[in-house]
């Protein structure tokens, strides 16, 4: 076999219908719609979530909450996972992406006080929580806001 000689199985492929291209190709007139009826016209038919005059599923389910847009998306870091940078390191947003403990997506990020921190660094977060701060300054390191 060559590549010549591949071809579809047969009966595989169609050609489209040519509607409205006179009597004699079979879907003249009214092009294979029939006559008048909701079917018929153009954009006729029921939407896809149409059940038959039935009230539909999205009306008769009750609707809950709603989306603040106000709405913050804050990363937290806890204290401890900061012990894998080095002695004396500066600790910012960027670092914290490179070293896998945050993504890249992240907008705020938050510093809280799980864990204990055995290093001296400089921390630079958009925000802190107090036992966090108080943490950071007992090893000897600097908690600085963005």
């Amino acid at each position: 076999m060559r590549l010549h000689d591949l071809a579809p199985a047969e009966g595989s492929r169609k050609s489209p219908k040519r509607v409205g291209r006179g009597i004699g190709s079979g879907l003249g007139k009214t092009s294979g719609r029939g006559h008048k009826g909701q079917l018929a016209r153009s954009g006729g038919g029921k939407g896809a979530a149409f059940e038959g005059g039935q009230t539909p599923l999205q009306r008769r389910l009750p609707k809950r909450g709603f989306t603040n847009k106000f709405r913050e998306e804050v990363t937290h870091v806890n204290v401890e996972s900061l012990n894998r940078f080095d002695e004396g390191a500066e600790v910012t947003p960027e670092t914290l992406i490179e070293a896998g403990l945050i993504r890249k997506s992240a907008r705020i990020v938050k510093v809280l006080a799980k864990g204990d921190l055995k290093k001296a660094l400089t921390v630079k977060a958009h925000r802190f929580s107090q036992a966090a701060i108080e943490k950071i300054q007992a090893a000897g390191g600097k908690a600085e806001v963005i």
